[in-house]
């Protein structure tokens, strides 16, 4: 394993501090290139036995989209709903997603029974492909955050509602429906926070000891 230079770790870690999640995009094309060195990346992910069970689908057809955004706009106002008085004017002043802007659409997918693998590491923690699969996520996120591009996860979506619209095969399981672009902005403090939604906790706060 080479040994990287204190140079490149600083920069690691400012590319892990300022990978935020994007929902302001110039409609800018990105290079065909630039995208397969991202899902190369993506590919290259680590997973449970090998078993390599992502799945990656672009959706380019406007119509599929349409039907996205669709679901996001019908899924986004049943959630504000959960929300009171100020939260809820709150809520529904954030822009949650790029759907419209972004130039790509990536939904990431885990194949539940991947012949891949033989299932070793997987029988008593079946979950682990779809961790995998958001190895894969986390993977392509920074190669592109580290060419300038910015990804966003829109979670406001019910898949179930969007299966057949997108012609999934039964076997494979909804993870992260992406935005990629190049974002409009290049904020230092994830946007939630400078909106005033919450805060980022310390680490102190989340680690404990057993």
């Amino acid at each position: 394993m080479p040994a990287f230079p204190p140079t490149f770790q600083e920069q690691l870690r400012d590319l892990f501090r300022l990978r935020r999640d994007v929902r302001r995009f110039r409609p800018d094309p990105v290079p065909e290139d630039v995208f397969m060195d991202m899902l190369d990346a993506a590919h290259h992910a680590p997973s449970v036995g090998l078993s390599q069970p992502w799945r990656f689908v672009r959706v380019d057809d406007p119509a599929r989209r349409a039907a996205v955004i669709a679901e996001f706009q019908r899924a986004n106002d049943e959630a504000s709903t959960i929300y009171e008085e100020e939260r809820a004017q709150l809520y529904r002043s954030l822009k949650l997603a790029g759907l419209r802007e972004a130039p790509i659409h990536l939904l990431v997918c885990v194949e539940t029974c991947p012949d891949t693998g033989h299932g070793l590491g997987r029988q008593t923690q079946p979950v682990t492909l779809r961790d995998s699969a958001v190895c894969a996520i986390q993977n392509l996120w920074l190669t592109g955050r580290a060419r300038g591009i910015g990804v966003g996860w829109v979670s406001i979506l019910e898949p179930d509602r969007l299966r057949q619209t997108l012609d999934l095969p039964p076997t494979w399981d909804w993870v992260g429906y992406l935005c990629v672009g190049w974002p409009q902005e290049e904020p230092d403090v994830p946007v939630l926070e400078t909106a005033g939604w919450d805060q980022r906790q310390p680490l102190e706060s989340h680690l404990f000891q057993r």
